[in-house]
């Protein structure tokens, strides 16, 4: 096992980083911007580091001075976290070429799945089904239009390089389709550096489930079952949970295979999501592979009983996973439900500033992950994601409930949250019922005006 580690990450998911090495007797050193010199992670490592202005392309996407920072710091490993430089080959590969192991897959694997082209096209080969969509690429709008038409409307432009709902656009017709088709390029230009885009059938209001995977490096994959991350809003996921309310036992078994399928058409190492689309008729079709650890982790933890922070360490530190698939059942329900600085009164307007006041809720079945603190100041420069609220039930009426009281409990001062509106949500009669699909958020917020 490594000894001393650098995380490359702040907030929730540094602390939480930070807390798995305690536990496994790995010395941290953390990195922090000029923004985040009070932040707990930079308090509660072993080391910290400053590594630049509050922007995050002069800090923590700023790959020279990471890795002078993990040298400084002589460090054995980076974990990037999520985000950031999470899903970065390039990244990886520096860290490869100075001897520090990156806590992740390998840079070749990152690029493979990272293309979503490519990822689609590798998963096909491998027997997983896949949307209908076009063979690579679209470089033009004619040649889009051409494409929709064989498929038939509606047909949605994503990114290749894409992630968070950015450049994507859904078009109905010819006319829309030319409009968007520049649009989600242009948006894709300016967000990744990478205006490449291609096309897929557009499936309407279907579920968002994700498959959490484990890989060794000799070969030994596993499936921790999957999250329903449905409720979002554009594109954002808001509340994730596992199990989900409307998978089969069936369809369950089906889709963890699909998974290990995917991850092993790439000899993937480490810990990844698979994420499907799964349809009104209940079929189920590959999105996309995350090479990394997600937000909402924390469920699949919570179900499993497995920590998957140091499953990764120990993964990448060389040892064999220590369990089989006939060793990971799912125990209870439990629900995440991600807490914002932002106003939902005012079209979610982020909410940075002062944290004067600040009550976490407790008690039996209640997890909070969060880097805040009374007085914490939040900067304006960073995602608006201030806490993940985490409960556990012995059955997914009693984790809503337990959520419902831990949400009243909650109290954030001097800012705004969206506290009130996650409490809308689980008190809605469809999210309860379980009936309900990704333009749930829409359809709540129309049906408040």
């Amino acid at each position: 096992m490594f000894k001393r580690v650098l995380v490359a990450n702040r907030g929730e998911i540094a602390l939480r980083i930070i807390r798995a090495c305690k536990e496994l007797n790995i010395e941290t050193v953390a990195v922090y911007s000029e923004a985040d010199a009070d932040s707990l992670h930079a308090k509660m490592a072993d080391t910290a580091i400053c590594i630049g202005p509050a922007p995050s392309n002069k800090s923590y996407l700023h790959i020279p001075t990471i890795i002078s920072a993990a040298e400084i710091g002589n460090v054995e490993a980076i974990h990037p976290g999520y985000g950031f430089l999470a899903e970065n080959a390039h990244f990886a590969e520096i860290c490869e070429s100075c001897n520090i192991k990156f806590i992740g897959p390998t840079p070749q694997q990152i690029n493979l799945m990272g293309n979503k082209s490519q990822a689609k096209e590798t998963v096909k080969k491998a027997g997983v089904p896949t949307i209908p969509g076009s063979a690579g690429l679209v470089d033009s709008s004619e040649k889009a239009v051409k494409i929709a038409r064989k498929m038939g409307y509606p047909v949605i432009i994503k990114a290749s390089a894409g992630g968070g709902g950015r450049g994507m656009r859904i078009a109905n017709n010819d006319i829309s389709l030319a409009n968007a088709f520049m649009a989600a390029k242009s948006e894709a230009e300016s967000a990744f550096g990478n205006s490449d885009v291609y096309i897929e059938k557009f499936i309407e209001n279907p579920r968002h489930i994700e498959i959490q995977i484990l890989s060794d490096k000799y070969k030994n994959t596993v499936h921790l079952y999957e999250r329903d991350c449905t409720v979002q809003r554009r594109h954002q996921k808001l509340i994730e949970e596992s199990p989900s309310p409307v998978i089969s036992e069936k369809t369950r078994q089906k889709m963890g295979e699909a998974a290990i399928k995917v991850a092993k058409s790439v000899n993937y190492e480490n810990a990844g999501t698979i994420e499907f689309l799964y349809d009104k008729h209940g079929d189920f079709y590959f999105m996309e592979m995350n090479t990394r650890i997600q937000v909402e982790h924390t469920i699949t933890e919570m179900v499993t009983g497995i920590d998957l922070i140091k499953e990764q360490f120990k993964i990448a530190s060389g040892e064999k996973l220590a369990f089989s698939q006939n060793d990971i059942k799912i125990s209870g329900h439990t629900i995440e439900c991600r807490i914002n600085a932002e106003n939902p009164e005012k079209n979610f307007m982020p909410s940075p500033g002062k944290v004067t006041g600040y009550y976490s809720p407790g008690g039996k079945g209640v997890r909070v992950d969060s880097h805040v603190y009374c007085g914490y100041v939040i900067p304006q420069y960073y995602d608006s994601m201030i806490a993940k609220l985490i409960t556990w039930g012995k059955n997914r009426e009693e984790a809503i409930d337990i959520m419902r009281r831990a949400l009243d409990e909650f109290k954030v001062e001097g800012i705004d949250t969206n506290i009130h509106f996650q409490k809308e949500i689980i008190t809605d009669d469809s999210f309860r019922s379980g009936n309900y699909a990704t333009n749930f958020i829409e359809e709540l917020l129309k049906n408040r005006e």
